[in-house]
């Protein structure tokens, strides 16, 4: 029997965590390669034109089959559709219907589409992979990667049930209306996605439960949760003591911003790559004399990984053609032009994650990608990485101070700080913490996957803590 299944679809990347009884969550493998258990995936959907069912209906790939299907496809020649970061257009009236080598989807749909692949992971995987785990006395709860299951040793149960984290705010959600319209299309994927309830949690929240779960005694933390598209806060009192408390009493108060990793990739893409694929550039359009300037919406496209493939499309294609004929920086548009049509963004953009990783452990870095016509190689320091996020940090920063505004609560009273998600590493962001908070205060640990399993340690309505 399963006692709690939490699913964390983020931005960026998601995780599943699953609880059974007497013992600790533990987090699902998604991926179905022999020696590559991935409990954290991208929130990615691949399709291939020409993989089809009996029907002739696509099929689609998600999370790391779809990178992997992807990367194929590129070696092949076969352009192929991938699409990122749809949590951000759930707040959006305007995204509605997309079509997909012939086939139409909503976003819901789309969305369904991945979460249908890591619960169909969790229904062949994890009860048998539980069992394992508790014969050989270990402890699946801290972020275990387990292996693929050879044989049965429990009955695999239906995931009926989910606690599905969202975020304080949606992005793109301007009003309570366009908040409560994001979720309900979130519910209504994991509803298609064959989950039958659905209960929501706020992600920092969840993370709250995650980090109560190693306590021995009571304190008020607050949690900053940093994802791909939202920056998080809950001020709760977590704690054996606290447990016995309602929600809405531990709970002190919340905050959120539709600003994180992904916001932090873009100002590397806007100051490193978009200059080098004729960002500032001119050109004489066909049949006249004006010199005009690249348009500059085809970098809005660019700096937003997830709207990239938006710009494959014939009329996008032919515009660009007709400004490198008349280019001042031919070179540089034909650059840009392999990276659409040759569907670079998922690479273009792994390499930009990269060098923004590294810059949390280095004070510069090198960010290096080729292909073809296309060649970026700059040193990105940290002082101007930082520079160019400082008005990201600005606006995270005053979400906050809002949260303790709202709750009435001080620092002082705050007696930790549990930093979880990816961007919790970058040093600027974090030194904010330190400067309100000191050093002696700041927790973290299993960043990517805190929020799965605090959702699956989330007691249910009425239950004892």
């Amino acid at each position: 029997m399963i006692e709690r299944v939490g699913f964390d679809f983020g931005t960026t990347n998601s995780a599943m965590a699953i609880a059974l009884p007497g013992s600790s969550p533990f987090l699902v493998n998604w991926s179905a390669r022999p020696g590559a258990p991935t409990t954290t995936g991208r929130s990615v959907l691949f399709f291939h034109p020409e993989r089809r069912d009996a029907r002739q209906r696509l099929l689609p790939f998600a999370g790391p089959a779809a990178l992997a299907a992807y990367l194929e496809a590129l070696e092949e020649g076969i352009p192929g559709r991938l699409m990122q970061s749809l949590k951000s257009h759930l707040a959006s009236r305007t995204f509605t219907r997309t079509s997909v080598f012939g086939t139409s989807y909503d976003l819901s749909e789309l969305i369904s589409l991945i979460i249908r692949s890591l619960v169909q992971r969790g229904r062949e995987q994890l009860p048998s992979d539980f069992a394992e785990a508790r014969e050989r006395g270990g402890e699946p709860g801290r972020g275990a990667m387990l292996p693929t299951p050879q044989r049965e040793l429990l009955p695999r149960p239906t995931l009926r049930e989910a606690v599905v984290g969202r975020p304080v705010r949606f992005a793109a959600a301007t009003t309570p209306e366009d908040d409560a319209f994001a979720e309900s299309r979130l519910r209504e994927a994991f509803l298609r996605a064959g989950v039958e309830s659905v209960t929501f949690e706020y992600e920092p929240v969840a993370a709250a439960h995650f980090y109560e779960s190693r306590l021995n005694h009571d304190e008020l933390v607050l949690i900053a949760d940093f994802g791909g598209g939202t920056s998080d806060f809950s001020l709760v009192r977590v704690g054996p003591g606290a447990r016995l408390e309602a929600d809405r009493e531990r709970i002190l108060g919340t905050s959120g911003v539709a600003l994180a990793g992904d916001a932090f990739d873009r100002r590397i893409v806007e100051h490193v790559v978009a200059p080098r694929l004729g960002l500032g550039t001119f050109y004489r359009a066909a049949m006249g004399t004006n010199r005009l300037p690249v348009p500059a919406w085809v970098y809005q496209r660019l700096r937003a990984w997830h709207h990239l493939s938006f710009l494959k499309t014939p009329e996008t294609l032919h515009q660009l053609r007709e400004v490198l004929a008349g280019s001042e920086a031919p070179e540089a548009i034909t650059a840009l032009m392999h990276l659409v049509e040759a569907d670079l963004g998922y690479a273009m953009y792994a390499a930009v994650e990269r060098a923004k990783a590294e810059l949390s452990r280095a004070p510069e870095t090198r960010l290096r990608f080729a292909d073809g016509p296309l060649s970026v190689d700059a040193v990105i320091t940290r002082s101007d990485f930082e520079s160019w996020v400082a008005p990201a940090l600005e606006r995270i920063f005053a979400a906050l101070d809002e949260v303790f505004a709202t709750s009435g609560v001080t620092h002082e009273e705050v007696d930790a700080v549990f930093l979880t998600g990816g961007t919790a590493f970058v040093p600027a962001l974090r030194q904010g913490f330190v400067q309100r908070f000191g050093e002696h205060r700041l927790r973290g640990g299993d960043e990517l996957t805190s929020v799965a399993v605090g959702l699956a340690l989330r007691p249910k309505p009425g239950e004892l803590r």
